[in-house]
């Protein structure tokens, strides 16, 4: 990332969805998520940098769909339990996930919003800035 103070700093993001199925095995078994279930997940990417002053923009969106869309087929009508990594499929887990995939090909990424539903969900912002 250029880091010359000259250039205006930015974040830019951009959301994806995809449906999938899951239960979460660490609850209780009354609770209503111990039973599979499914969601509309939006996943909100934020990446952050300096406006390159020929191209214009801080990166090409293309490239961050590009970076997600083989993550988007692997969860998309998926039950999520079956995906590696996601055998307890929390949001926070989700987002923990998506954010080990993205990160090295998208090194501008700053942080991953995974909401199951249109008013509940997280977000992670990575290692570097834990609480």
């Amino acid at each position: 990332m250029n880091t010359d103070p000259s250039r205006p700093a930015m974040e830019l993001f951009a959301e994806f969805r995809f449906e999938a199925a899951h239960q979460l095995p660490h609850v209780p078994p009354a609770h209503m998520c111990a039973r599979m279930h499914g969601h509309s997940y939006t996943v909100r990417l934020t990446m952050a940098g300096r406006v390159d002053p020929h191209a214009g923009w801080v990166m090409d969106y293309a490239r961050i769909t590009d970076a997600f869309e083989p993550l988007r087929a692997q969860l998309d009508h998926h039950c999520l339990n079956d995906i590696a990594g996601l055998e307890n499929p929390t949001s926070e887990h989700l987002a923990m996930w998506i954010w080990e995939r993205m990160w090295p090909a998208v090194p501008a990424l700053r942080s991953v919003e995974v909401r199951e539903m249109l008013h509940i969900g997280c977000v992670y912002r990575g290692p570097q800035s834990v609480v």
